[in-house]
Parts: structure tokens; sequence; C-alpha cells
């Protein structure tokens, strides 16, 4: 069932980005994106989208090991903006780049150690609009948010032990989308 209202650990901010297009195109050329590869179930395949790290040092996500690239000055503006205005120190970005449909990201939660019991995420959203959905773990409730174009949604507190979240393939026709996640990393834990 999809709700109307938003979970408390969920804050959605349209628009925050102004100028996104001309944002995601500078970043579509400025960022070094990577392809990697996972095994899942014992299978091993490309990921279903691009990525690139920034941040103070490495970050290991499902089994990957993503060494820290530079930060494009448009992302730093981003990262102080967000530092100002949610007064969390946020020291890392993973950028993915879906370049359409078929790109995709399942159900899953950010939780790991690194990112400390109750983390914040600072989500953007520039280029073409996806699907978002953030599903409570114990209730299957779900909420759906479409975004792009700019939008910032931040999720925090029990945002990533109580809900997972995704971004569904889609046949629907559409243009690339970059997101950049932003989040407090603590050093020496990966």
């Amino acid at each position: 069932m999809i709700m109307d209202e938003p979970p408390p650990c969920v804050d959605y901010y349209p628009g925050w980005v102004a100028h996104a297009d001309q944002l995601f195109a500078t970043l579509r050329d400025e960022i070094d994106w990577e392809q990697h590869v996972v095994t899942l179930y014992g299978r091993t395949m490309p990921t279903p989208r691009l990525t690139a790290w920034m941040g103070d040092g490495a970050y290991r996500y499902s089994g990957i090991v993503n060494e820290p690239g530079p930060w494009p000055q448009a992302v730093v503006d981003l990262r102080e903006r967000l530092r100002r205005e949610l007064a969390v120190d946020v020291n890392s970005c993973l950028a993915n780049l879906y370049r359409d449909g078929t790109d995709s990201m399942g159900y899953h939660s950010d939780d790991e150690p690194e990112l400390g019991p109750r983390p914040t995420i600072a989500s953007v959203s520039l280029g073409d609009r996806r699907r978002f959905v953030l599903r409570h773990r114990s209730t299957g409730e779900r909420w759906s948010y479409d975004l792009g174009r700019g939008d910032l949604l931040v999720m925090r507190d029990e945002s990533q032990s109580d809900y997972a979240h995704a971004v569904p393939k889609t046949s629907r026709p559409i243009g690339p989308r970059i997101n950049l996640t932003f989040r407090h990393f603590q050093l020496g834990r990966g």
C-alpha cells in the first residue's frame, strides 16, 4: 500500500538545486564514472548503473572497494550548502548515473557500520525524474517519490534501520538521471 504522508524520518525539498539541468550536464562530463562488477547468488554481473565515490577514504559496499575520486567544484559547493542547511558534517558522496530506465538499484538500506547507527543521507537528484520507493521493513507500507530536476530527499534517524529504499527499473522511455548521495563516513571503520 502506498502511503500519502511521508514517514517522519524523511524530508523532501522539490527543486532544491537551481540550474539543475546545467549542473547535470557539468557533472555527467566531469565525474569519472565506473561500472563495477558484483556477484549475487553466485552470478557475476555488471552493476545496473555507473558510480563514482568522492570522500576522505575508501568505501566498501557489496564487496566492492570504492577508491575516492576527485571532488568536482560543483559537488563541493553542494556539500558545503548541505553542511550549512542541515547542520550535518557530510564528508562523502556516492554518485550514481542511471543511464535509462533499465538502470536501477534494488531494495537496500544504507546501514553499513562506517555510516553509524542513525545516519543522515542527503540525496540530490538531477536529470530526468525516476521513481524512488521507500518501504517499511515490518509493515510493508510504501512511499513513492518521483525525483529529479534538482530535488533533495533527506533520510535521517530510523530511515536506514526501519526502512529499505530502491530505484526500480521502468519500461517508460526515460533519459539519464544523476543521484548524489551525501553522507558522513566514519574514517577508519571501512
